[in-house]
Formats: structure tokens, sequence, C-alpha cells
């Protein structure tokens, strides 16, 4: 595991980009950063844990929401500065509900919402 998170190349916070994948369908789910301690969490539970920039501390997918995501494959890009996670998503992957957080696209100069939450966040996280 060692020389998995040597091979990386963390910023100067010690983060590396990770972007969620699902392994089945290719759908882009979302974008979050892992430190070497997630990095290790994920692949020796297979569940997937990110670092949390807001918080400073580590993010376990789902903790809250129960939303999570199970590590199928991780994949390293050439430079070692970002990560492909191929995941099986239970349920949604953004905070907002919705299965993507890439639902927003510009269209003819202007920001068109691609999908409504299928779930509310006072629902993913009781508040």
């Amino acid at each position: 595991m060692n020389d998995i998170v040597n091979a990386l190349n963390f910023n100067e916070d010690g983060l590396v980009a990770a972007i969620a994948q699902a392994h089945d369908t290719g759908e882009v789910l979302m974008l979050a950063w892992m430190n070497a301690e997630a990095v290790r969490e994920t692949l020796a539970t297979g569940q997937v844990c990110y670092y949390s920039r807001s918080r400073k501390k580590l993010w376990r997918k789902g903790e809250t929401s129960g939303q999570r995501q199970k590590l199928v494959e991780m994949r390293l890009d050439c430079d070692g500065d970002a990560l492909l996670l191929l995941v099986e998503q239970t349920g949604v992957a953004c905070h907002t509900g919705r299965r993507s957080c890439f639902y927003t696209a510009v269209r003819d100069n202007a920001l068109v919402e691609l999908s409504k939450p299928e779930i509310s966040p006072e629902a993913l996280y009781g508040s």
C-alpha cells in the first residue's frame, strides 16, 4: 500500500484530487480530495473515504447520509496528481440530493439544470 501512496503527487496541502465515476455506467459522480490516510483507508476497507477540506478531517462517504461508495478500482493519472475512483454508488452522490454533482451545463452561454434532486438534502442529513 505504501508503494501506491508513494506514487501519488500530493499538492502543498497534502491532497490529491479524486474523481468518482460509476463503474457500470461511466457517469461522473463527483470530485473530492484525498490525503494519504484517506487513500490507505479506502484501499484497506473498500469503502471510499475522502478528506473534507472544510471540516479538516476524514470524510467517510455516506457516514451521515447512507449514500456510500464501494471502491471497484482506483486509477492514477499519468502524473500521479489525480485519482479516478470507479465506484458502486448507493443512492445519490451529491449533497443536493442529485445522482451526480455535475448537474449544471453551460449551453448557449447560459446555465442549464440537467437533473432535479432525487431526494431532499433534509431527508439525507436530517437538517
